[in-house]
């Protein structure tokens, strides 16, 4: 049914008239997308071919019985063409070998294939190899089907009458509406002129580059493919438009001439392009410019939209605009005890005394609840809190929740309890005195704590100050020259007790000038002290009677020595009361 459409449109197209060989054709058509031209001369297959290569197409292909009339008619168009005319088929050098090789019989199109649905041998395949290489021409018609030219094969070299190119084009222009108003009682006449050569005045399609002339009016038009068009338009360079009775002046919307001369006009507030025949593109207004927060668009109908406004907003009035909610206003409140409205959304806060949690407000705890602090603990922040101690006291450092008695002076009021007066305390290093009063002990009096170096007393401590003659030279320490002590306990090579566990009588009086037997220096000593014991003991006892403080006496034990000078000091403050 195609096929005799197509014919019957052909039919009604002229075939052009005669002219030169080359490059215009004797004949031609295009039906849509396609266009075939008969070109006329003697010519061989090799320069046929390149002759449709050169004006951008190739020899014909014959894949259908369409194709096949098309030739038909070109052909009949003009009586002075010779019975054979080359086209786009071959086959290449060797021998197609015996059996069935499909409706081509082992030839190709020029185009690289060998996709057809119809093939017209004027031989019939009796099965005996083709060698090659071999062309194909169609010569008239056969006597059976007077239709459809027959194939035959010819040597390549052989030259032919003509031959028949193929173009494709990806767009096209119809024929001129053209009923010029000035001539309303006939069309004009045009003429159109294809990118191939072919001069005719009826076409069914005109590739793109195709021109037209109409003489009547000195107008030269040409088919162009706008930006983004899948089809062609009549235009020119010449801005403005042309008749308004050719395709519409060339104007996008509307041709007038009601002022004299062809003009344009475009709809709404559109204006004119610079060529004076288009409009300018009406501004695409996207949904999402049309709404403040979200434009949702109805893929049934492009033109309805619906607004929508983001959480905590709702829609104003004019169902575009997006306004505040003021969410601390709901029934039930947000928050459970105050809230603060923001720009779409709120913020939960508590009383005093009260924590956000989970949402929930809950009671703050004391950070210092459960702290293990031996006097006061005092809150830094909601989950911390220090120790502190009283006055004269100070925390330990190894040790911060303890607190421990401090004096940075030579002599600090003792810390006495107040309902038992008798029980005072003092810092380490410092001597309970009459009067409450906390004396620091001078270790550096005796001259027995820094051997091999000078001793400065402090507030509570003592430091030393190494001699050249020490392992520490030049260094602070306690202690300059350190005691090596064996296995015994004894300092090495002494065989006796180190100094520190022997209590010196030269701290309890002066010693004789004249020589003592050992034995009688034995029993001063042992005299000596018992004197001292008893006077002490009888001491504690008169203090007691007469109701005085008794002192718990604190001092330093780091090293044996500074129990001696202790204990000296202790004596001689006991023998000038007596």
């Amino acid at each position: 049914m195609l096929g005799v459409l197509l014919l019957g449109v052909l039919a009604r197209a002229g075939l052009g008239s005669s002219g030169p060989i080359e490059p215009q054709p004797s004949g031609s058509q295009c039906v849509e997308h396609e266009c075939f031209a008969l070109f006329r001369g003697p010519v061989n297959f090799l320069a046929a071919s390149q002759a449709c290569e050169r004006l951008q197409g190739h020899l014909m292909t014959v894949r259908s019985s369409v194709a096949a009339e098309v030739i038909t008619l070109l052909q009949s168009g003009d009586s002075s063409m010779g019975p054979n005319l080359w086209i786009g088929l071959q086959l290449p050098q060797g021998c197609s070998g015996p059996g069935n090789l499909g409706p081509l019989r082992g030839f190709q199109w020029v185009t690289g294939d060998n996709h057809t649905s119809y093939s017209r041998w004027a031989r019939l395949d009796d099965g005996a190899p083709v060698c090659g290489p071999l062309c194909v021409t169609v010569s008239g018609p056969a006597a059976s089907v007077p239709s459809d030219p027959i194939w035959e094969e010819r040597q390549c070299t052989a030259e032919a009458d003509g031959f028949l190119c193929e173009f494709h084009f990806a767009a096209y222009c119809r024929p001129l509406e053209a009923n010029p108003r000035n001539q309303v009682a006939a069309p004009i006449s045009s003429t159109y002129i294809t990118p191939f050569g072919a001069r005719n005045a009826d076409f069914q399609t005109l590739p793109v580059g195709s021109s037209v002339v109409v003489e009547s009016l000195g107008l030269t038009l040409v088919c162009s493919l706008p930006s983004g068009s899948a089809s062609g338009r009549w235009s020119r360079e010449a801005p403005g438009p042309w008749d308004c009775g050719v395709e519409n002046g060339g104007c996008e919307y509307a041709c007038n001439t009601s002022s004299g001369t062809p003009s344009c006009f475009c709809p709404g507030n559109l204006g004119l392009q610079a060529d004076g025949r288009f409009c300018t593109s009406p501004p695409v207004q996207k949904c999402t410019d049309l709404c403040e927060h979200f434009c949702i668009s109805n893929p049934a109908d492009p033109d309805s939209y619906s607004c929508m406004c983001e959480t905590g907003y709702k829609l104003a009035a004019d169902q575009h605009q997006c306004e505040d909610v003021d969410d601390c206003m709901l029934v039930p409140n947000p928050c459970p005890q105050r809230c603060v409205n923001t720009k779409g959304g709120f913020d939960c806060l508590c009383y005093e005394g009260y924590e956000l949690v989970d949402g929930e407000c809950a009671e703050l705890l004391d950070p210092c609840f459960g702290s293990n602090c031996e006097y006061q603990c005092q809150p830094v922040s909601q989950t911390e809190y220090r120790c502190i101690c009283a006055e004269g006291f100070a925390p330990v450092p190894q040790t911060p929740h303890l607190c421990q008695m401090i004096c940075n002076q030579t002599a600090c009021p003792a810390d006495c309890d107040p309902h038992n007066p008798e029980y005072c305390e003092c810092p380490e290093g410092f001597i309970l005195d009459e009067g409450s009063m906390c004396t620091d002990i001078d270790e550096c009096s005796h001259g027995g704590e820094c051997r091999k170096g000078e001793c400065r007393n402090l507030p509570g401590s003592f430091e030393c100050l190494c001699g050249p003659d020490s392992p520490f030279a030049g260094q602070i320490s306690t202690d300059c020259d350190p005691i090596v002590v064996n296995n015994k306990g004894y300092e090495d090579g002494s065989g006796e007790p180190p100094f520190s566990t022997r209590i010196p009588d030269s701290t309890l009086r002066p010693p004789s000038a004249g020589a003592v037997h050992s034995g009688v220096l034995i029993g001063i000593s042992i005299a000596s002290l018992s004197l001292v014991v008893a006077l002490l003991a009888l001491l504690c006892h008169l203090r007691k009677k007469q109701s005085t403080a008794r002192a718990e006496l604190e001092y330093k034990c780091g090293s044996p020595a500074k129990e001696v000078v202790l204990q000296n000091v202790r004596t001689e403050r006991t023998l000038q009361k007596l």
